[in-house]
């Protein structure tokens, strides 16, 4: 697979970093350009920008859509994936608020290269995350990988167990396959959130408390529960319009096992009472770029 190498460093100060997103600023800011696809690269006017870490999803650590209150996954896996981000990286001490912004880290950033080939509609780019030395010249296309692959940190952290799978489209399937096993090897050991995953077994949810306080579920799935309480009484859920409201969203992707495409999360949620469950695992989607 043919991604763009780009060499820089990642920033931590007065960013709110979580597990899967943290700012990048390149050697040289102009190779934000050769960033394929119709979404260009947002940054400042030093070159930094926010990275969107591809094929992976860690719980949420703040999250906020619609003008609605900021809310959060259980804080300890979410807090665990951004701590194992931060020391992967280099970073050896980490200050933060309650809100989660860094005030101050050490070193101040950390050398490292990233692979990409595109931004999304967030004008993030979307890319594996690595560090040492480049694996080619920066500002070039090169040949990825399953051994390359497996040096990334998105490779590392599936590996950990710390991250859920979230992949689309623009992925190859032998890397997608590669994080696969990485995903299962994690899961068999119930390593990191996999002891506590309840995306297939079921999440009761009873208000927003319980998705903050208890339910450790596909980040995807926590931001759609999320959105659909709060048009209505975010403190005493009533899931009976929850698909309505998944199909409305229409989400499209495909199943890998059944080999077809499908659109709305709702082919794949159940809603029994108050619980809530996918009945196909992660690693099973693959989802269509908006």
């Amino acid at each position: 697979m043919p991604m763009l190498l780009i060499k820089g460093s990642y920033h931590l100060v007065n960013s709110r970093a979580d597990g899967d997103t943290i700012p990048f600023k390149p050697d040289k800011k102009e190779e934000w350009d050769l960033v394929p696809g119709p979404h260009k690269v947002e940054q400042n006017t030093s070159g930094k920008a926010k990275l969107r870490l591809e094929a992976i999803d860690t719980l949420e650590t703040h999250y906020a859509r619609n003008g609605n209150p900021e809310v959060h996954q259980p804080w300890l896996h979410g807090r665990a994936a951004r701590d194992e981000l931060t020391k992967w990286l280099g970073f050896t001490s980490v200050d933060r608020l309650p809100d989660e912004t860094v005030t101050a880290a050490t070193p101040t950033t950390c050398p490292g290269w990233i692979l990409t080939r595109s931004a999304g509609r967030d004008k993030r780019c979307i890319a594996l995350a690595g560090k040492g030395t480049p694996p080619g010249t920066s500002g070039t296309f090169i040949h990825v990988d399953e051994a390359l692959l497996s040096t990334t940190f998105n490779h590392h952290i599936l590996k950990e167990g710390l991250a859920y799978p979230t992949y689309y489209t623009s992925l190859f399937p032998d890397l997608r396959e590669e994080l696969t096993a990485a995903v299962r090897q994690a899961r068999a050991a119930d390593k990191g959130l996999w002891k506590d995953d309840d995306t297939l077994d079921g999440a009761t949810v009873t208000g927003i408390d319980s998705l903050q306080d208890d339910a450790v579920i596909l980040p995807k799935l926590f931001r759609r529960l999320v959105d659909y309480l709060y048009l209505g009484d975010p403190d005493n859920a009533d899931l009976t319009g929850f698909p309505a409201f998944l199909d409305q969203a229409a989400d499209q992707f495909w199943i890998i096992s059944a080999g077809h495409s499908t659109t709305g999360l709702d082919a794949i949620v159940e809603v029994i009472d108050s619980k809530v469950r996918m009945t196909h695992p992660p690693e099973d989607l693959v989802f269509v770029e908006n």
